[in-house]
């Protein structure tokens, strides 16, 4: 009896490990999917010149996201954090990419905030939020730039993600609404429109809120935004499409140390 109580153990254990494989064999080519639906390094070096990426999900599949597109006219950027992690992050990141492919090839006047106001309309429409306390909560913070190719002026617009613009070394940060791609707590209203006159050699940073969330080892605290914004002046001073994204990415893992980390981390940087 001993012996079969041991057989059927051994076999429950390895049917635990095989379904265990099998799961994370498919997250790992989720993960390849929702990587394969954003920009990759061809398209992105064809519509920025001089860009860095640091793209660190928690899981295996993000609920972070980046996207770009670029037509004769405009150029646009855009950094999101969905609702969670994981998988159900995931699918909705999925979900945002493809509403901003839909409008942003449909729309011929390009208003950055006009492109948030249309994203919110239909992912609410999607998750069916209609306001009941049943419904979903789920939602994308988002920031957005547009460029004019002509005139070098950038349209951003702000779903609670800030835009950060260091130009000679001084760093400036515009605020986003604090409102959400989705259904808001707060009385909806339209998204505003902040105008920026660019000037060669300005750089300009759209991320997540995964790096200053994360927990240190050594404080067992936050890193938070001013501390961040420090080492986003410190990255400045270095070449953009490499040395910035290798110093950010040291200093998130010497901050975080042996900690867990704590949410999807993503960072845009890109000079125009």
């Amino acid at each position: 009896m001993h012996g079969e109580s041991t057989y059927q153990s051994e076999m429950l254990a390895k049917a635990g490990l095989q379904a265990f494989d099998e799961h994370l064999s498919s997250l790992r080519y989720a993960g390849m999917i929702q990587h394969a639906l954003m920009p990759d390094e061809e398209t992105l070096s064809g519509i920025l010149k001089d860009y860095f990426i640091l793209f660190l999900p928690r899981d295996i599949v993000s609920g972070d996201f980046y996207y770009a597109f670029s037509n004769r006219e405009y150029l646009c950027v855009a950094a999101g954090d969905c609702t969670g992690h994981g998988v159900p992050g995931a699918l909705l990141s999925i979900l945002g990419i493809s509403f901003l492919n839909e409008i942003m090839q449909s729309e011929k006047c390009m208003k950055a905030n006009r492109v948030l106001n249309m994203m919110r309309e239909r992912v609410m429409k999607a998750l069916h939020q209609t306001g009941e306390k049943s419904g979903t909560k789920d939602s994308i913070d988002i920031a957005l730039c547009i460029v004019s190719l002509k005139t070098g002026e950038m349209q951003y617009a702000g779903a609670n993600r800030p835009l950060v613009m260091i130009r000679n070394g001084e760093l400036t940060e515009y605020k986003p609404d604090l409102m959400t791609i989705g259904l808001a707590p707060v009385e909806e209203r339209a998204f505003k429109n902040n105008y920026i006159g660019t000037r060669p050699g300005d750089m300009f940073y759209l991320f997540s809120d995964g790096f200053p969330d994360q927990f240190g080892e050594e404080s067992n605290k936050k890193l938070k935004n001013k501390n961040f914004r420090k080492i986003l002046e410190t990255a400045s001073s270095l070449t953009m499409m490499k040395d910035q994204k290798a110093f950010l990415e040291n200093s998130f893992f010497e901050w975080r140390g042996k900690m867990p980390q704590v949410d999807d981390v993503l960072i845009f940087g890109f000079k125009l």
